[in-house]
């Protein structure tokens, strides 16, 4: 769209000047036979040019016959023709501003000449990359004139066997008629040479996809289609010094690389081989590519072979597109704007080879050039909707993965419900277990050694009531640890305060209790928390029933590792190692109970009486849940 506005533009700035253009369509023509090619003049007068001129309109192309002019090639050394046109410029009031000289197309075979009112303006030569299909701008004075021009002469001088073309002209101040240029050299130019780039990206591209991989041949075949069709349009776009010969060598040659590209393209793209058009295609390729080397000099190159060349690729690429249609037909929708690509390239061709033997206007438009544009345009179009058909594919299959991952879950959710009942049912038997195992160890035999005591009459009431109390303890802690929130250590020691308080009340002990800002413990769960609060039971048990102490202190601490409790008394010590009559197994059962719950519990005895320190891990650590009574 941005050439579009840029013409706009143009357009309205030519409308806005004082003087509006002269198009000069009415003019004479003239041809002269020479011997060899003379360099034009510098004056001419053209009432002495030999001849009788011929009126004409333009544009004007001079017809002739293709088979003639290829014959005429064929046959040796030409001799040169120089054709004239000479139009008159009306009588006009020029402001004192530069005149142009504007021209779609001046077609020949060699250096062309413009004169105004018989003095050369400009020359330039008409091969190479400087072909007939480019725009000429040109100044026909400085603005600063003694009178009009009133003629304008264009000479042109080509081989005698060729023909020329030469579009209206327009003559006129630069704002006036800048526009047709611009928008002529846009067009006809720097459009395609844009497409041409685009599709070389594309193909090279596939070419370093192809090199990278090196498994599907297709993204090779079509990095040689696009550097063929950049090939084919290069004398259209880009300047290079290379002599006419290499160059046309190269552009035919390109056209028929193309269409065997294409061809084998589809093969492989439809995935069937036809043996006979391929061998076909092969040898006409091949025949071309002998008999147009610019080293075979007895064999004319372009322009004067390509006439015949250019109709036998106008037979081949049908055929290459029917090819494409039958294998596609119903099948594939690519492979038939594949093949639609090259019946469209086709036609643009005839086109520009009806135009090339002026049996087009010389105000024509090349279409060749825009089938890169094409191309790129197609393969685009392949490509989205093979990444469309992809994303396709790719929600399909997340569509369906979706379904099998909700079927999964869904099963995983029945499992996992499944365990969570069974483990549900063996915590609960786990904890009856314990529950049963603590009652019978702790409990049950307290019970039953005092009533074989009882029965024997080694008990006296006193002694029953304290066993008695000592079994209510042992009931209340089994109880107190099943509490939920049994992972809080500072509400377990402040439980056991309050059961075991009132006892040492009773026997006189003063308690100091010093336990604060203890932190939660990982893995406190319900038997190891009963193994702390027995541990500490057994501990201020000890000093009530045996120290003969009037004072407790219990006392917490938190270092990085563990947190500590000391259970310290101001009664009478005992040896620790030796003296275990007086304790019997309440040492060893606080030994294994700290191991359960991997901490460890130590004493210090003495005459101002006994220390327990029992240390707990801040973290799960190892250590045997051994079975304790």
């Amino acid at each position: 769209m941005l050439w579009l506005l840029l013409v706009a533009l143009l357009v309205g700035q030519a409308a806005r000047a004082d003087v509006q253009p002269l198009h000069l369509t009415q003019a004479e023509v003239v041809q002269q036979v020479l011997p060899r090619e003379v360099p034009p003049p510098m004056v001419v007068d053209s009432r002495q040019l030999p001849g009788a001129w011929q009126p004409v309109q333009l544009p004007h192309a001079q017809p002739h016959a293709i088979v003639a002019q290829a014959s005429a090639a064929l046959s040796g050394p030409q001799t040169t023709a120089v054709t004239w046109y000479r139009l008159q410029v009306p009588a006009t009031t020029w402001a004192a501003q530069p005149l142009m000289l504007y021209g779609a197309r001046a077609k020949g075979y060699g250096p062309v000449a413009v004169y105004v009112d018989g003095r050369l303006v400009a020359q330039w030569q008409l091969d190479g990359v400087q072909w007939y299909w480019a725009p000429f701008w040109l100044t026909v004075d400085g603005g600063q004139r003694h009178a009009a021009p009133r003629e304008v002469l264009v000479r042109m001088a080509h081989p005698a066997h060729t023909r020329t073309a030469l579009a209206s002209l327009w003559l006129g101040h630069p704002d006036s008629i800048r526009w047709r240029y611009v928008a002529r050299q846009w067009l006809q130019l720097q459009v395609p040479a844009m497409g041409a780039g685009a599709f070389l990206a594309v193909g090279l591209f596939a070419l370093f996809v192809w090199l990278r991989s090196r498994g599907d041949v297709a993204f090779l075949l079509f990095a040689v289609l696009a550097v063929a069709s950049f090939i084919r349009g290069l004398h259209y776009y880009v300047d290079l010094v290379v002599s006419d010969d290499l160059l046309g060598w190269l552009t035919v040659n390109s056209l028929f690389w193309l269409i065997g590209a294409v061809h084998h393209l589809q093969m492989r793209l439809h995935q069937r081989t036809m043996p006979r058009l391929t061998r076909v295609l092969h040898i006409i390729i091949g025949t071309v590519f002998v008999v147009s080397l610019p080293v075979l000099h007895h064999l004319p190159n372009t322009p004067d072979f390509s006439p015949l060349v250019y109709v036998l690729a106008m037979v081949t690429s049908p055929l290459v597109a029917y090819a494409g249609f039958r294998l596609s037909w119903r099948r594939s929708v690519d492979g038939m704007l594949v093949a639609l690509a090259v019946i469209i390239g086709t036609l643009f061709g005839f086109n520009d080879w009806a135009i090339q033997n002026n049996l087009l206007g010389a105000e024509s438009w090349y279409l060749g050039p825009y089938a890169n544009i094409l191309n790129f345009a197609l393969f685009c179009t392949i490509m989205f909707r093979h990444y469309m058909r992809a994303v396709d594919g790719v929600r399909e299959s997340n569509v369906l993965l979706g379904q099998k991952l909700s079927e999964r879950e869904a099963e995983l959710r029945l499992s996992y419900e499944r365990l969570r009942d069974i483990e549900r049912q063996q915590t609960l038997q786990t904890e009856r277990q314990r529950m049963m195992q603590d009652m019978h160890d702790g409990l049950g035999s307290a019970l039953h050694s005092a009533l074989r005591a009882v029965e024997h009459g080694r008990l006296s009431a006193p002694d029953v009531l304290d066993v008695l109390r000592g079994c209510i303890d042992d009931l209340h802690l089994a109880i107190d640890s099943m509490d939920p929130a049994h992972a809080d250590l500072q509400l377990l020691m402040a439980t056991l305060r309050h059961r075991l308080g009132p006892r040492l009340k009773q026997a006189g002990l003063t308690l100091d209790w010093q336990v604060h800002d203890l932190p939660e413990l990982q893995g406190l769960e319900p038997r190891k928390a009963l193994h702390i609060m027995r541990i500490v039971q057994e501990a201020l048990t000890n000093s009530l029933k045996h120290s003969g102490a009037d004072r407790l202190t219990l006392v917490s601490e938190v270092t990085p590792h563990d947190v500590r409790i000391r259970i310290r008394d101001n009664g009478r010590g005992f040896q620790v190692k030796t003296d275990q009559s007086v304790l019997g197994r309440g040492l060893q059962n606080q030994q294994r109970r700290a191991q359960a719950i991997g901490g460890r519990v130590s004493w210090q005895s003495g005459p101002e009486g006994t220390e327990t320190l029992l240390c707990i891990p801040l973290t799960p650590g190892p250590g045997p849940d051994e079975q304790t009574p």
